[in-house]
């Protein structure tokens, strides 16, 4: 590249408003990047300009900060298209403000690719440059990057608080057609109190990891405790979908290296990164860590290639053949698909891997059970029974791979709460005796 970037980029900048006013037309399909790196600065400023704009559409997973495009005024000028829901897009989904668009996430890429949402303008939070002019996609390159490589326009709010972070993770300022300044802080997520059951479920899981294992890890109290409790592991690796600050703090205690890892060994591997601002400060030009677009760590081929590869993600609701809801209750959506069956079946391609879906076995202060005879009317079936391995929930460890239908409703009800595992085995006799 040029070494005149610097005029380049100069010549670039602009404020938020002249951004949004030369680079978005009417009717554009916007992608907005992705949660704690979602660009705030341009969704003030669609709001602030609503009244120039009419008919556009935005898509974005989770978007964390003040969603302005999201109010209830920007109806008829933003119409959001949802892959996953949080509670900033819950409430325009619930009043039909928003759509919802089921995707797995390591297909995410393609919809853009193939025009399925056809991306006319990128809007992106990036690091500052560096000193050839490449700035890092930090902790979002998901589906962030892919959408850069779709679009017409790409709008970025350069900040100096973004991490640097390597890998495949890299847009250069010349493919950049407005930077906008900002020096926000990055958002912070904190992470979830660890509880008594959180911290059984996650004992319990520990007791299947082993020495030299390579991790994939949601997001959640569980994946915390499970971490806190693999304090006496060594080698272990990361390939995941995403991390928290569990893992940093994991890193500095030499408990994570990947020594062991058959796919980037000594790397940590990731696609969207969330948590405090000591974790950004950690990942800054870290040489450890290595980001790559989301059709790259989620393909369950790719995450075949690592030995000994162990998911570990949670769900809202199991039936006793093993059918697993873990983003609707009932008709009612609460989430999204995520990469949880993207690493449910990469794990079962993995030499040694296999999958963990832990729960806790209770849901509204306990009235009632996770494990069902079936799922509740018009919930979605995010994971096939067919993919399924290990259940773990605070009473115990079920393996359905391998089993019957007899013997996988069996063995729920053996880690399910006991106050439910009467009326469970009634249905059990009803249904399979």
């Amino acid at each position: 590249m040029s070494t005149n970037w610097r005029e380049t980029y100069l010549n670039k900048i602009c404020t938020a408003d002249e951004a949004v006013r030369k680079g978005i037309k009417e009717g554009d399909h916007l992608v907005f990047g992705h949660a704690a790196a979602a660009p705030a600065v341009v969704s003030k400023a669609l709001y602030d300009n609503r009244a120039c704009f009419k008919d556009l559409s935005v898509f974005h997973m989770l978007y964390f900060g003040e969603a302005w495009h999201l109010k209830p005024e920007m109806e008829g000028i933003v119409k959001p298209v949802l892959n996953f829901l949080e509670g900033n897009s819950r409430p325009a989904y619930n009043e039909r403000r928003a759509d919802f668009l089921p995707c797995h996430f390591h297909e995410v890429p393609d919809l853009f690719k193939q025009k399925f949402y056809p991306v006319d303008v990128a809007v992106v939070k990036l690091s500052e440059p560096d000193e050839s002019g490449y700035c890092s996609f930090g902790i979002s390159n998901d589906y962030t990057k892919p959408a850069c490589e779709c679009a017409r326009t790409i709008i970025a709010e350069i900040n100096p608080n973004m991490p640097y972070i390597g890998g495949d993770n890299f847009i250069h300022i010349s493919q950049i057609d407005y930077i906008i300044e900002d020096n926000s802080p990055i958002t912070e997520i904190p992470g979830p109190p660890i509880g008594e059951i959180e911290m059984e479920i996650g004992r319990r899981c520990s007791e299947l990891i082993h020495d030299g294992d390579t991790l994939q890890l949601g997001i959640g109290a569980i994946p915390d405790a499970v971490l806190q409790c693999l304090k006496d592991r060594k080698d272990m690796g990361i390939h995941t979908e995403m991390f928290t600050d569990g893992v940093m703090h994991m890193i500095r205690s030499g408990n994570i290296n990947g020594a062991n890892k058959t796919l980037h060994p000594g790397k940590v591997v990731t696609t969207l990164i969330m948590g405090s601002r000591e974790l950004y400060e950690f990942l800054d030009h870290n040489p450890m860590i290595e980001a790559y677009s989301v059709n790259y760590t989620n393909d369950p081929f790719i995450i075949g290639k690592n030995k000994k590869m162990i998911s570990i993600n949670s769900c809202i609701e199991v039936d006793l053949t093993g059918q697993v809801a873990s983003e609707s209750i009932g008709h009612n959506q609460f989430s999204g698909t995520g990469g949880q069956v993207d690493y449910l079946r990469g794990a079962r391609r993995s030499e040694g891997g296999f999958s963990i879906l832990a729960f806790p076995s209770t849901a509204r202060n306990g009235k009632e059970s996770r494990i069902v005879p079936l799922l509740k009317e018009g919930a979605t079936v995010t994971s096939m029974r067919n993919d399924v391995d290990y259940f773990v929930t605070e009473y115990g460890v079920a393996r359905l791979k391998g089993k019957t239908l007899k013997q996988r409703a069996y063995a729920l009800v053996e880690i399910a709460h006991p106050q439910f595992r009467e009326t469970l085995l009634k249905n059990i006799k009803e249904r399979f005796e």
